[in-house]
């Protein structure tokens, strides 16, 4: 089969050999704390404070942090695959840009973004983001964390749509398979006739769907996988 078209999903997987907490910790608890207390609308409505300092307290922690192999491996295919690419993640860490991707979208949201909740206006985020931030588009004391919160629609499902349904390949890297819609995107390809490659530490709940799985860290495997795809694309 000739692959010219590649779609590529990444997950808390990838990030978490940088140094990032995966989103289930021990427990079920997303780093200290339940869900439910901090990623859906109740939640914000509920106790702004709480949820706007959970967000800030991960902005800090990125800072330390820094892309892995992973994450420079798939910017060197970025750069160098001639054919149609989309790199798909799930996190809303800024490592896949900071390693150098630019054919990139987060269905998620992005940690160092904000989000207008009164005109839908993003901004871009860096340091604290307090209860009744002012947006600059609109004026309205109404910014947010710009994650997609349980609840929500994620970012981008039409241009991902599509993007499934014209590519060739589809590798999911470092994902649980158990979150949808993206756990689903295996079976999207698949139905237009797309090959289906799994790279995951650990067998994923989707596994069987997979066409072939490799099991081991994503810093390994990713740089062998994308060597292999530019080497045979020359």
């Amino acid at each position: 089969m000739t692959i010219g078209s590649i779609v590529v999903l990444t997950g808390a997987g990838i990030s978490a050999e940088s140094g990032i907490a995966t989103f289930r910790g021990p427990g079920g608890l997303w780093e200290g704390h339940r869900v439910e207390d901090v990623c859906t609308p109740q939640a914000l409505a509920r106790d702004p404070a709480l949820v706007h300092r959970f967000y800030d307290l991960r902005r800090v922690a990125l800072a330390g942090v820094e892309p892995n192999a992973a994450h420079r491996a798939l910017a060197r295919l970025d750069a160098a695959w001639p054919g149609e690419l989309l790199i798909v993640t799930q996190n809303v860490d800024d490592l896949h840009e900071r390693a150098g991707a630019r054919r990139l979208m987060h269905m998620h949201g992005e940690l160092k973004s904000a989000l207008c909740a009164a005109c839908g206006a993003r901004e871009p985020r860096g340091g604290d983001l307090p209860p009744g931030s002012v947006c600059a588009r609109c004026g309205a004391a109404a910014l947010r964390p710009d994650i997609v919160f349980f609840g929500e629609m994620p970012y981008a499902m039409d241009a991902i749509d599509a993007a499934l349904a014209g590519c060739d390949l589809v590798v999911s890297i470092g994902t649980s398979g158990a979150v949808y819609p993206a756990a689903g995107f295996v079976e999207v390809a698949r139905q237009h006739g797309a090959a289906t490659l799994e790279l995951n530490l650990e067998r994923s709940q989707g596994s069987a769907r997979f066409d072939a799985s490799r099991m081991g860290k994503a810093a390994t495997l990713v740089p062998e996988w994308v060597d292999e795809m530019l080497g045979a694309s020359t």
